[in-house]
């Protein structure tokens, strides 16, 4: 959903604004009971606990980024290996953040939608306060 925060957020970026409303769609039309707030650095996404986030966090090399894009990061409890991730990192035992740069809607695609369903299912597994 358009808001001013979210307008504010891809201010003169209309790609990347439209990746992020279909990002949000997609996810919605699976979770519509899923909690969407925009922050300082990104829009996340939650159910107990966020479980994906959208943001302009510049991942991978400058010279291979499109003029546009929009960062997919999500959290598992598994490294999942594959040429889309940009970057994993496991900032604590058996949890890896993944981030997947995408430029096009098509690249929200099931196996992109697949890893969100995985990670909306770890996030809301995690204890509270977790």
């Amino acid at each position: 959903m358009i808001t001013p925060d979210l307008l504010f957020f891809f201010d003169g970026k209309p790609v990347s604004l439209a990746l992020c409303l279909a990002f949000e769609e997609r996810l919605l039309a699976l979770w519509p009971d899923a909690v969407v707030k925009v922050q300082k650095s990104q829009i996340s996404f939650y159910n107990r606990h966020m479980f994906a986030c959208a943001s302009l966090l510049p991942v991978g090399r400058a010279k291979d980024r499109p003029k546009e894009w929009l960062t997919i990061t999500f959290g598992l409890d598994r490294r999942v290996d594959s040429p889309r991730i940009g970057a994993a990192v496991e900032p604590y035992p058996n949890r890896w953040t993944h981030h997947v740069l995408i430029a096009a809607q098509e690249e929200l695609d099931d196996e992109l939608m697949g890893w969100i369903r995985e990670a909306y299912v770890f996030a809301a597994s995690k204890r509270p306060g977790k």
